[in-house]
């Protein structure tokens, strides 16, 4: 589904302002059809980066990037992808509704389908009776479920989580991650970014973790701690102590 070959991307140096950004160095990781994978790493390790060149917004500068079968992803390639971004921003007169209509229409589902997906999407998420209001009168945790409802609407085989369950309350912080478990039972690929590792734990086996630029680690999170717990001679070893111990230790 989606596979990193060598990936480097450099953004330039702004006249007076910052100096050239190397934000991917040479990464290789991949997502197979029906796996999920968590992507973790620090503020600037090269996780947005990496979203915006699967999404198509920007291209390798080297190396290659195979989404769905397709190298350099174009626009018609997004069709086929759920993204749910870190921040939602929505037109203030917009309604719920009128979300899902929009967003179906541009994956060329009809009115009909988009009316049955959204009455079972809007329920599962709670906000089914609020579908008709303004999504600028929504609290930010609304906001996140009707984001989920639209990256959802076309029932894409790829979803790019990034932070699903930012502004989110401790039930419904339950019930996106219970949500997420129906959809990787369904059969769905999942890329879930996450500062949150307790639920990154919950949801994926596997992770990848990018600390400036680089792939410090890609593979299982049972692993990961397994080998962790050996280098620190302690049990229990979290993905959290894991991941902080792999990153303060890495030597460039």
């Amino acid at each position: 589904m989606i596979q990193f070959i060598n990936v480097h991307k450099t953004y330039p140096k702004q006249i007076n302002r910052s100096p050239a950004q190397h934000a991917l160095k040479g990464i290789s990781i991949s997502l197979k059809r029906g796996e999920t994978l968590g992507l973790i790493g620090q503020n600037g390790a090269g996780k947005s980066t990496s979203i915006r060149l699967i999404m198509g917004y920007m291209r390798p500068d080297r190396g290659k990037l195979i989404v769905l079968g397709n190298e350099n992803p174009s626009p018609a390639t997004r069709r086929h992808i759920g993204y749910l971004p870190e921040t939602s921003s929505f037109p203030p007169n917009l309604t719920c509704m009128e979300l899902l209509r929009f967003a179906g229409r541009c994956c060329d589902m009809s009115n009909n389908t988009i009316t049955e997906r959204s009455d079972g999407l809007l329920d599962r998420l709670g906000i089914r009776d609020a579908r008709n209001r303004r999504l600028s009168e929504y609290s930010k945790g609304m906001q996140q479920r009707a984001s989920f409802a639209a990256a959802l609407i076309h029932d894409p085989d790829l979803l790019i989580l990034d932070e699903p369950m930012s502004g989110l309350d401790p039930i419904g912080r339950a019930e996106i991650i219970d949500l997420i478990h129906d959809l990787r039972r369904q059969g769905k690929s999942i890329l879930f970014c996450s500062h949150l590792l307790d639920d990154v734990a919950r949801i994926t086996d596997d992770v990848a973790i990018l600390h400036q630029g680089h792939v410090l680690y890609n593979g299982s999170i049972a692993s990961l701690c397994s080998q962790q717990s050996v280098v620190q001679g302690a049990t229990g070893i979290s993905l959290q102590d894991a991941f902080v111990s792999i990153v303060k230790g890495y030597q460039p």
